[in-house]
């Protein structure tokens, strides 16, 4: 299994209209994939007034390429969710034990 954790900070005049969307556009295009296991969205927290999170577990590398492509490091932003977008990061960790 493979974690992916996408973190976001967005333009705060647009959370209104970016929250709905991330939680269902954004939350629509990892969910299609048969390999994603698990998908957790999380929103801002005290000292995070404007970021966003979604995690993710995929069952193998595989899996992970059908969704973002050979180069795992490059966020994988829905069409017309780019204009949301500050600053974003992506990390994948392998998991140790279940």
């Amino acid at each position: 299994m493979i974690t992916r954790i996408y973190r976001v900070r967005i333009h705060p005049e647009l959370r209104d209209e970016f929250e709905p969307l991330f939680q269902t556009v954004a939350l629509g295009s990892v969910t299609k994939f048969a390999g994603c296991a698990r998908v957790v969205i999380g929103g801002p927290a005290e000292g995070t007034p404007d970021e966003y999170a979604m995690i993710t577990e995929w069952t193998d590398a595989a899996a992970l390429t059908e969704f973002a492509g050979a180069d795992w490091s490059v966020a994988h932003i829905p069409p017309g969710m780019e204009k949301f977008v500050q600053e974003c990061w992506v990390h994948h960790f392998e998991h140790m034990a279940e």
